[in-house]
This record gives C-alpha cells, structure tokens and sequence, in this order.
C-alpha cells in the first residue's frame, strides 16, 4: 500500500515538473519578444505556444502571444489568449496591459461598445493605468462621443503628463471645436515630448495655423480682427468666467499676431514671430490664472507659466519647430545644445 502511495504522489510530482516548467517558459518568451520586435510575427507566437506547452496558463506567454496576434490582425485569436489570462490570472497587476490588449481587439473588429465594456472592466480594476483611459479615448472617437474621449485622455495625462499621444488626441478635439488656446497649450506641450516625428510636423501645422489668431492683412495698411462674439460672454449669471474660459487670452493673441504685419516685425522669421507671440501668451496665462479654472488652466497654464518664469520660452519655439525644414532652426538647434539640455531638464522635472 505505501509502495503504491509512493508511485502514485512520484508519478503527480513528475506531471507537474514536466508542465509547469515557468522559468523554462519564461525564456521562450523572451524569445518570441525579440521576434515580435523584428515584425517575424509568426515566430514569435510559435515560441509562445511552445512556453504555453510547458506552462499551461503562463500569463506573460498568453498576455504577449495576445499583443502578437493584435498585431497580425487575427482579433478573434486575440481575444481568446485575453479571456485565457484574464480567467487564470484574477487580479494580477500584468493583466492592465491584457484589457488593453483586448479592447483593442474588439476595436478591430468594429465592436466598439464591447471595446468600451473592457476597458471599463480595466479601468475598475486598474484605476490608475493612464493606457486604459487613453484606448477608451480612442473607441469613443470612433463613436464620435468626443466628449467623453476627451475626459478619458484628460485622465489619462493626468496620471502619465509624459505621454504625448494623449496630448495629441486633447489638442485634436479642442481644435475641431475651435477652442484655441486650449488647443495651442496642448498642441505645445504634445511638441515639448514628441518634437521631431511625422505627427509633429503635422501637429506643428495646426499650430502655427492657430497662433495666427484672427488678424487678417485686408489692405495695404489695414489690418482686420475679428472677435468671435461667443467668446466675449463666456461667464456665469454672476459674471464670473466659466471653466476654461480664453476669451481675453484669444483677443489678445490676436491684437499680437496683427503686430506680423507691422514693418517693425518684417524681418521676423516664423519660430521669432512665433516665440514673439507665444512670450506675450504666457504672459497673459500668468496675469490671468488666479480668475480662472477648469482642466486647461489648472494642468496646462502652470507648466508654460514657469516656462517664462525660467526664460525656456525661446529654446521651446525652436524645438517645437524642429520639423520645420528651416536651415536656421536646424543650425541653432545644433549650436544651443546646452539651452536644448537645460529646457529638457527642466520638463522632465516638472512637478504635475
């Protein structure tokens, strides 16, 4: 009886050795990553299958063959390694990468209010993962409730300042609805982490377009600037300025951007007038904060604030230009990299 009871828990102890060999698994992962990161997709999840052979429920094998197969398209697929992990693995901190995994993948296949079901189920769990809220963003976009997106990537920079695509998808919905300033403090601060990529040159654009303001040369000395009149009454029954209100800031901007046209400021290269102008914003932010609120002066309006206060100013107009194809921006670029180093110092230091 004893000789039997010792082959029995011998022949348990040996079938769990051979399957659950985690360490094992765990390198085989290591392996399909580095053929994910070379796009050989296919090898990758073969590897992935492999540690899943010898660790059933590996949540890292499931979580990064779920990732790979986002990435080949095959949605369906996706989806079963993330119910796989999610069910295996209840709470574990490396399933807030898994629940974006898996709204991306109904996002693929157009089920959009599923998408949004997961990463509300993520975001219960994970309250503080600023890609959840910033893919929930994302779906609702394409449900056109820009509303809500817009919540979900204020969040999201919230609780990581440093992640440019969220000031992106910020500073593309307050342009959509003409909102300027806060446009222009978003777009900035998206060129400050992400000043030299193919979004750059195209956020640069927008930029410049709204740091225009609405004067317009309509003569051979006259200048004409007009003030949107919704703008002028954006206060509450008491009077008092309603949350994220930029009326005074856009009027001056505007006032500023007439001076483009004025022979004092001729020779002006586009990053000067725009250093000009962006000088005279912060300005008005700085006068301005204490008489107002809401997310665009409470989060953005502190950080260009002492970005004047540190005279930062200038080596930002010229790193937020860096896309422009100008040879003068290129040359200071390359001749000021102490100031370039000092301004980069200084951002990543800044305390949200």
């Amino acid at each position: 009886m004893k000789k039997t009871l010792l082959i029995l828990l011998l022949s348990l102890l040996s079938s769990t050795l051979f399957s659950q060999d985690k360490e094992g698994a765990e390198k085989l992962v290591g392996e399909g990553i580095e053929f994910h990161d070379k796009g050989e997709y296919d090898k990758a999840v073969s590897k992935y299958n492999k540690a899943l052979e010898l660790d059933k429920n590996n949540l890292l094998a499931l979580a990064e063959k779920a990732m790979t197969l986002l990435y080949q398209n095959k949605y369906e697929e996706s989806i079963t390694c993330c119910e796989a992990a999610i069910e295996n693995h209840s709470r574990n901190q490396l399933l807030n990468s898994v629940y974006v995994t898996y709204g991306n993948a109904y996002d693929g296949l157009k089920k959009t209010d599923e998408s949004i079901d997961v990463y509300n189920d993520g975001i219960k769990l994970f309250p503080d993962y600023y890609q959840l809220y910033f893919n929930k963003g994302v779906s609702l976009i394409h449900m056109k409730n820009y509303d809500e997106s817009l919540e979900c990537f204020q969040k999201a920079v919230q609780l990581n300042p440093n992640h440019a695509s969220s000031h992106n998808g910020i500073a593309r919905i307050v342009n959509g609805e003409s909102k300027k300033i806060p446009a222009i403090l978003a777009y900035c601060r998206f060129l400050s982490l992400e000043p030299t990529s193919k979004r750059a040159g195209e956020n640069l654009s927008f930029l410049k377009e709204l740091m225009k303001g609405s004067a317009e040369k309509t003569g051979k000395k006259s200048v004409t600037i007009t003030i949107d009149s919704g703008t002028l009454g954006d206060t509450t029954a008491d009077g008092k300025n309603k949350p994220d209100n930029f009326s005074m800031g856009e009027m001056l901007l505007s006032l500023e951007s007439a001076m483009d046209f004025d022979k004092k400021y001729k020779k002006e290269t586009e990053v000067e007038q725009f250093i000009r102008k962006f000088n005279t914003l912060c300005s008005i932010l700085s006068e301005s904060k204490k008489d107002n609120s809401g997310f665009f002066w409470d989060y953005y309006a502190p950080y260009f604030i002492e970005m004047k206060e540190q005279n930062l100013v200038e080596t930002f107009g010229y790193i937020a230009f860096a896309t422009s194809d100008n040879a003068e921006v290129a040359k200071w670029l390359k001749e000021h990299k102490d100031e370039i180093g000092k301004f980069l110092d200084w951002s990543k230091g800044y305390s949200w």
